[in-house]
């Protein structure tokens, strides 16, 4: 089969092996995870003379996007009938394009995710920018701590990190209340001698 698809970083036409997997697959070139949804009527061979899809005749369902085409299934989120083309498999279950779309932009299809936070990032941001107004440190290093811990299972970025963002930010927060600790314990033994 001839690629259709390219990787969006370095534009290496992808295989069909790496389309429609549930997890992450590594571009064949430039080894960025990729996780490519295509429809199934990219892969059918059609035939000179053929139809793409199967003309309705008397007495069958039709597809509520494509009239003249066979409805195959119903949409199990809407429960129109949808023609082959139409059919979008998403974890087991079916869904027409529209369905597709609202689950994604209203966040109404748990399992598709098209955003994620980031807590490492954030967890980092909060051990990291106060150094440069030390007083902050009291209040975001154990904030940093606790969103590092808090977080530590939580799902990644879309695209695969590790957890070394973590990591840093609760070491740069432990040496911060370390040195928070330091300065109160010097400061009272100053204050008692």
């Amino acid at each position: 089969m001839k690629p259709l698809i390219q990787c969006p970083k370095c534009q290496a036409w992808l295989m069909e092996e790496i389309f429609n997997r549930p997890d992450l697959s590594p571009c064949p070139a430039c080894g960025v995870p990729l996780q490519v949804e295509v429809f199934p009527a990219l892969f059918r061979k059609i035939t000179p003379g053929q139809n793409a899809e199967t003309i309705m005749v008397e007495g069958e369902s039709s597809c509520f996007y494509h009239p003249q085409k066979k409805a195959v299934r119903p949409c199990d989120s809407c429960g129109r009938f949808m023609c082959a083309l139409c059919d979008c498999e998403l974890n087991g279950q079916h869904f027409c394009p529209a369905c597709l779309e609202a689950g994604k932009t209203k966040g109404k299809i748990k399992s598709l995710d098209n955003q994620r936070m980031l807590y490492d990032r954030i967890a980092l941001s909060l051990a990291v920018y106060p150094l440069l107004i030390f007083y902050f440190t009291i209040i975001t290093a154990p904030m940093a701590l606790f969103i590092a811990f808090r977080h530590w299972k939580s799902p990644p970025s879309l695209v695969r990190r590790t957890k070394i963002r973590f990591v840093v930010a609760i070491i740069l927060a432990l040496l911060q209340i370390a040195g928070w600790i330091i300065f109160f314990v010097v400061l009272a033994t100053r204050h008692h001698s």
